[in-house]
């Protein structure tokens, strides 16, 4: 266990660092990486030290083993949850992806096998989506009395459309990869033996250009959904211009009139 992992107390999640990319793997791979509530504390736990780490410019999440990124929640832990302690539970799980639907840096979701339910709100949560062409998805809590409660039911409307959306949660179909790249629940379909690898390959680009820029453009984007274009267009303007006092503006611009290559700070 490394330092890191100690000093986070992880037992269910991998978090490894290598260079400016943060890796964060589910680790149940006997329980299909189910998201107990343990779970979830240590993934907002690494997602903080993702946060606050400048050193780490993106993040790839993936799952443990071939057969599951997450198949949702850990059932047998909920089986007995009280009116009280469910909504807890899907508070927690709620403030887990909205941390990285709005970290500031990029999360790549690097999707292999079922990711089902809680599993699938993670996903959606990501900044982009990448999927193994073995990948299946679906939010099945109906199935057991339930709903989504991850962010399900305010996420997948905004990605794929209402419609879209409703019958995937009211029908609890599981679909297949080549399904959810059609209606856009995932943004790539990549071969299972090359989706880490994809996901490399798309967040170093993304890291090539300047971290506050990145930073802004996905606020921008983020909470403009959340507001009327001319709001969204207010917040904007104030983001690019903020952009325009960094050191970063002047080294990007510099560089492009040098015919040169930025060296961006993040200042």
């Amino acid at each position: 266990m490394s330092l890191l992992a100690s000093a986070l107390k992880l037992e269910n999640v991998v978090y490894d660092k290598k260079g400016p990319i943060g890796y964060v793997t589910l680790n149940r791979p006997k329980v299909m990486n189910a998201l107990n509530k343990a779970t979830i504390n240590e993934l907002q736990g690494v997602f903080e030290d993702a946060r606050n780490d400048s050193a780490v410019r993106g993040v790839i999440l993936t799952g443990a083993g071939e057969k599951a990124f997450a198949a949702g929640a850990d059932i047998a832990e909920i089986a007995n949850d009280t009116a009280v302690e469910a909504e807890e539970a899907t508070r927690r799980g709620q403030a887990l992806t909205d941390l990285i639907e709005n970290l500031g840096k990029p999360v790549i979701a690097a999707v292999n096998g079922f990711a089902l339910g809680g599993g699938c709100e993670l996903v959606m949560a990501c900044t982009i989506r990448m999927a193994a062409e073995s990948a299946k998805f679906g939010q099945p809590e109906v199935k057991l009395g339930v709903m989504p409660g991850y962010g399900g039911t305010q996420r997948m409307p905004r990605l794929i459309g209402r419609g879209r959306a409703l019958k995937l949660i009211l029908s609890g179909e599981v679909i297949d990869a080549a399904e959810a790249y059609r209606i856009g629940l995932v943004d790539e379909l990549v071969p299972d033996a090359h989706v880490i690898e994809r996901a490399e390959t798309v967040l170093k680009k993304i890291m090539a250009n300047a971290p506050l820029s990145v930073k802004y453009s996905l606020e921008a984007v983020n909470k403009g959904m959340e507001t009327s274009v001319a709001e969204g267009l207010l917040l904007e303007a104030s983001l690019f211009a903020v952009c325009a006092s960094t050191d970063d503006k002047k080294e990007g611009t510099s560089a492009f009139i040098e015919k040169r290559s930025p060296n961006f700070r993040g200042k």
